[in-house]
């Protein structure tokens, strides 16, 4: 088999992948250039559609933020020999890796209040903020699972060179064991991105505007049935655009990986 003949299926598996990754933005933009009224409708949401995206990006970054702090500690947690403190942490990882985001992001609203009193202040607690917290709780459980199997994949020898070092069990943790994790956690760390990203549409059914509500809002507005189909397009195009980057990095980074 020539060189030529066995890098031909993975040439071919790239041509389809860069197609379908400009497929849907292409479709809404000849689908607008079809029609000009249908068009300009679009080009004038097109803000307003920008705005809700934003918020998207901004619950995904905080809610991936406070959920890798969370899980990182708690996957250190799982592994320590005091029952006490590794129990209810393992417990945790095992409910919230399971349980649907949706319910969590309504849990999250419910819950917590809609403001809060600072020192005889009453400061307003927004819906988005409870949808970050909602989201970074399974976020948490995840990250806690790829730390805890990050450490566990370190040779025994690494702790035992820092031992000999005259590190302590803290301190070879810290210095030594977590920097080679972070080279293993990060494949599956952004696979978790790239899935709280696709989350935080779910936000939409508790009043948080975001793309997929500044879509309906739009959709409302207009009353088209070939504007709302567009403006759903347009939402799978936004979220597919930021989330393929990701999962093709990923990829790369696993065969990187992979091949050290």
């Amino acid at each position: 088999m020539t060189v030529a003949t066995r890098f031909q299926p993975r040439r071919s598996g790239k041509i389809l992948r860069n197609i379908g990754f400009v497929a849907l933005p292409l479709l809404a933009l000849v689908w607008s250039l079809a029609d000009l009224t249908l068009g300009r409708e679009l080009l004038e949401w097109v803000p307003y559609l920008a705005s809700g995206f934003g918020m998207n990006i901004l619950i995904a970054l905080c809610a991936m933020a406070l959920g890798t702090l969370v899980g990182v500690l708690f996957g250190i947690l799982e592994l320590v020999p005091y029952r006490l403190l590794r129990y209810p942490v393992v417990a945790y990882v095992q409910i919230f890796r399971n349980a649907p985001h949706l319910v969590l992001i309504f849990a999250t609203t419910y819950i917590f209040p809609f403001e809060i009193v600072v020192f005889g202040n009453y400061l307003p607690f927004p819906d988005w903020v409870k949808a970050v917290i909602g989201l970074a709780i399974p976020a948490s459980a995840y990250v806690a699972e790829i730390t805890r199997g990050a450490i566990l994949s370190i040779p025994t020898t690494q702790w035992e060179a820092a031992k000999g070092l005259g590190l302590s069990r803290n301190q070879a943790l810290r210095w030594i064991i977590l920097p080679q994790c972070l080279r293993r956690s990060l494949p599956p760390w952004m696979n978790v991105a790239a899935s709280i990203t696709m989350g935080t549409a779910l936000a939409s059914l508790v009043g948080v505007h975001e793309l997929l509500h500044a879509a309906t809002d739009a959709s409302t507005a207009v009353r088209r049935l070939d504007f709302t189909v567009i403006a759903y397009i347009v939402v799978m195009a936004a979220f597919f655009t930021l989330c393929y980057p990701i999962a093709r990095l990923t990829r790369r980074l696993e065969r990187r990986f992979n091949a050290a």
